[in-house]
């Protein structure tokens, strides 16, 4: 899981994935979520850079923490981490996403049948025939 990228903050990049954690169920409400320690030797990071992502969580009602116990997802916290990762796809990412589909001139049904498409369109490419 030390697959981190350059383009943003590692903290950012270990907050979305706790988000993701906690968007899939895979940490319930009610739960704890992995330990700052355990991150951070998993992912040989700086523990006060996990800190800072679940500091981010935090901050936005998601996660709270117990005292000697960890950290934990809040009671509504699946729902209004779902509300704060949806706002900030739509103001964030979405017009970009939408300016590279305009700029490409792809119409809707072109990105519906995409993958699709694409799969068959390099099966195609890959066969020899003899």
């Amino acid at each position: 899981m030390d697959d981190f990228h350059t383009s943003q903050p590692i903290f950012l990049q270990i907050r979305q994935r706790l988000a993701q954690m906690i968007l899939a169920g895979t940490v319930a409400e009610g739960e704890a979520l992995p330990s700052v320690r355990q991150i951070a030797a998993e992912l040989s990071v700086n523990p006060l850079t996990v800190t800072r992502a679940f500091e981010a969580l935090v901050d936005i009602g998601v996660v709270e923490k117990r005292r000697g116990l960890g950290m934990f997802v809040k009671p509504g916290g699946r729902a209004e981490l779902l509300t704060q990762e949806r706002t900030t796809f739509l103001k964030q990412e979405w017009p970009r996403i939408l300016g590279q589909i305009r700029a490409l001139g792809l119409e809707p049904r072109d990105l519906l049948t995409a993958p699709e498409g694409a799969a068959k369109s390099s099966n195609a490419e890959g066969q020899h025939h003899e």
